[in-house]
């Protein structure tokens, strides 16, 4: 292992195992030192906790099929490239140099997904506890299943990620400076989730104290996660179960670690949760619905390209469409050229200009003759 990986390994340590352990004991000593009576027992409100469990499998969900959604349809859109959407993964056929960096939007996707529902969040957009639930498993998931990807692709040149950075050209040291941001943006992210969970206690009795705030996060984020794995297994099979099991896993437990762990010092928080009695049924409803479509639509697979029998296109070979926005020459407006003679010009490459050429047709509106090496 080089430095820089060595460098990122204690960082990852230290960031999601030690820093979540010494803040739980930091919780536990300020409770011993206030020496406060023990607050009352109160009943487990178990229609948040069935809720929140549905609602995180949802969420999770959601999270995935954007990333995989987004790392298709740029490959869509590149010439030479024929992509398959997946329930839980996707593939492509041919060759683009692109390719490599197209592996990171992905994550890319789903890291603005996150920071939009924050923003939500924040502007109190959903005025529902449910809806309020649900940004904030989106946002949890949106922002804890893309960094981590950073953090691992630092290391891993056959990570999304690392694809992406290798394509770049970047060095160790932006990747480091990469992972090590990514860590402290998980922490921070978990740490300011804990107000949104919080809030959703239906009186102040129940998050008074950091006893009652550590007990509450428990009941309303920590047992639903945990829970909610088991009903996201069904979404991400059939495939290896290392990896049908550890992702959910692993992104819970980097989450909520920081989530639980810091209960206890979220002061100043003020409750106005109240769930409808129909929430456990929407939810159910709603993850039941994506099941269906996950199981059903997306695991036969669907084609981003317009038909299995097309000839994918070399990376030497297009078929190009010169735009020149001051009167081109006669004759000059398409071409077949290899693409390094065109590297320096002005020129796009319209998808279906460029798919009715591989199989010999005219491209509409445009005229062209067929591609050739």
């Amino acid at each position: 292992m080089s430095h820089y990986e060595i460098l990122i390994a204690v960082a990852a340590l230290l960031a999601l195992v030690v820093g979540p352990l010494w803040l739980g004991v930091q919780g536990r000593n300020a409770a011993r030192r206030l020496g406060a009576a023990p607050d009352p027992i109160r009943a487990w409100d178990w229609r948040l906790t069935i809720t929140s469990a549905l609602i995180y499998a949802l969420a999770f969900n959601l999270v995935f099929f954007i990333q995989e959604l987004f790392l298709v349809l740029p490959k869509a859109l590149t010439p030479g490239l024929r992509p398959t959407l997946f329930h839980n993964n996707h593939r492509w056929e041919g060759e683009n140099p692109l390719a490599s960096l197209l592996q990171g939007a992905g994550a890319l996707a789903i890291l603005i997904t996150g920071l939009i529902c924050a923003f939500l969040l924040k502007r109190r957009v959903g005025r529902s506890s449910a809806a309020r639930l649900f940004l904030v498993w989106m946002t949890c998931n949106g922002l804890l299943q893309s960094l981590p990807q950073v953090v691992i692709g630092s290391v891993e040149p056959r990570n999304d990620v690392g694809m992406a950075m290798d394509y770049l050209r970047l060095g160790a040291p932006a990747k480091t400076a990469a992972a090590l941001a990514a860590l402290i943006a998980i922490a921070a992210a978990a740490l300011w989730l804990r107000g949104p969970l919080l809030s959703l206690a239906e009186n102040a009795g129940e998050i008074a104290s950091g006893r009652a705030r550590t007990r509450f996060m428990f009941r309303a984020a920590t047992v639903p996660a945990f829970s909610a794995i088991l009903l996201i297994i069904p979404f991400r099979v059939p495939r290896n179960w290392v990896e049908v099991v550890a992702v959910p896993v692993v992104v819970t437990t980097i989450g909520i670690a920081w989530i639980q762990a810091g209960a206890w010092a979220a002061g100043g928080v003020k409750a106005s949760g109240k769930l409808g009695p129909k929430s456990i049924a929407y939810a159910s409803s709603a993850l039941l619905i994506l099941l269906l479509i996950f199981q059903f639509v997306l695991r036969p697979g669907i084609r981003f390209y317009w038909a299995s029998s097309m000839p994918a296109l070399s990376v030497e070979s297009r078929c190009v469409v010169q735009i020149d926005l001051f009167r081109p020459p006669p004759g000059r407006h398409n071409e077949c050229r290899p693409l390094s003679k065109i590297a320096k010009r002005r020129a796009v490459y319209p998808g279906r200009v460029a798919r009715r050429c591989a199989v010999g047709l005219p491209p509409i509106p445009w005229r062209c003759a067929p591609c050739t090496p």
